[in-house]
């Protein structure tokens, strides 16, 4: 009798796989969160294969601070071409300008904090009841917390203590009216496991994700990218520098790592050899201990 093994980065796959194709048979309106990064573009990968030959049966949801990196909107536009997909787009500076949210000023003001209003209002509007998102357990210890069904009552908030079970992959969709749910499907997902089924599959990138030269400004130990959203402190100073990107997020927060890793087979041999984790290079996640999970009990992706 022949016996059918999987390997690691199959098992990961069609883990996710049954979790998109469970969020689509238990929810009304779904969609996938996309950032442009290699987590949610790894996730719409695996939702084309889930629902192949057919499309994408779900938009794909941008929340613009419109801080992002140019290469990060380019790449996007593109791939929503390619999958032919529906894209909506929620805009920080329309809650600016609607007031719902006040900008942020000073050296280290980001807009990351105010994409929650915008998110949630996006949600609301498209009447959304299952956002899905990149999100992976080994990132950061609040989303280690998280299940692959993640609650959030009426107004958005996400209770770590109140969570609920999912034993033998059952996950309970249900919920009351106003609420909704955030799911995870490579949660379980690894960097390296991420990079490997990148290389697998043969996945394109941002070019943001590959050793190039940049001007950058070196603060409190995080390589930021020189741009219009950045106001230099005194004694700070511009410097040409060979960098790559870990995580792709706003200019002013996401930091850069020198790095000599144009392909992918560096880039793998890199994160098996580095001590930093990939959110340790982004800047909001320095404002205190328990930034990450105080955004996210707000509403935060």
């Amino acid at each position: 009798m022949a016996q059918y093994y999987l390997s690691h980065l199959e098992e990961l796959e069609a883990e996710a796989i049954f979790v998109i194709r469970e969020v689509v048979s238990q929810f009304e309106k779904p969609a996938l969160l996309f950032s442009g990064g290699k987590d949610s573009i790894v996730l719409a990968h695996l939702s084309k294969k889930a629902f192949y030959p057919s499309r994408i049966p779900f938009p794909l949801i941008h929340i613009d601070t419109g801080h992002n990196f140019p290469e990060t909107i380019a790449f996007r536009d593109e791939l929503v071409k390619d999958l032919g997909v529906q894209l909506i787009v929620g805009s920080v500076q329309k809650s600016i300008d609607d007031g719902k949210v006040r900008e942020e000023t000073g050296a280290n003001a980001s807009r990351n904090a105010l994409q929650t209003v915008t998110l949630l209002d996006t949600l609301e509007e498209n009447k959304i009841d299952a956002a899905m998102g990149g999100a992976r357990r080994d990132e950061e210890k609040a989303r280690a917390k998280e299940r692959f069904f993640s609650h959030r009552d009426e107004f958005g908030q996400w209770d770590p203590k109140n969570q609920r079970p999912e034993l033998w992959n059952l996950f309970n969709g249900k919920k009351h009216m106003g609420e909704h749910f955030r799911v995870f499907p490579i949660s379980n997902w690894t960097e390296m496991d991420v990079w490997q089924y990148i290389q697998h599959q043969n996945i394109a990138l941002p070019s943001l994700y590959f050793s190039h030269q940049r001007d950058c400004v070196v603060r409190d130990g995080v390589i930021l990218a020189k741009s219009d959203f950045i106001q230099l402190k005194p004694n700070e100073e511009i410097k040409n520098l060979t960098v790559r990107y870990r995580t792709c997020g706003d200019m002013p927060i996401t930091g850069a790592v020198e790095s000599d890793a144009d392909d992918l087979d560096k880039i793998i041999a890199e994160v098996a050899t580095t001590r930093t984790t990939e959110r340790g290079t982004r800047a909001d996640d320095k404002r205190g201990e328990t930034a990450m999970e105080d955004r996210k009990k707000s509403g935060y992706f």
